[in-house]
């Protein structure tokens, strides 16, 4: 019963003015991930160092 109730409320994004949409609905993990600030700092600090290693290749 609870996996009926947890998909007609994953559905509810499909119904909105007979319009069918394809995005999808994000889980709670995926929330809880951007929602947490030390993830992010983690994340933004890997993409920093990314972006100099390819900076530093083009010069």
């Amino acid at each position: 019963m609870s996996n009926e109730v947890k998909h007609v409320k994953e559905e509810v994004n499909f119904q909105k003015n007979e319009q069918f949409t394809l995005t999808m609905m994000p889980g709670a993990f995926a929330k809880k991930l951007r929602t947490c600030l030390i993830f992010q700092f983690i994340r933004f600090v890997i993409i920093n160092i990314k972006m100099i290693i390819v900076v530093g290749k083009s010069h």
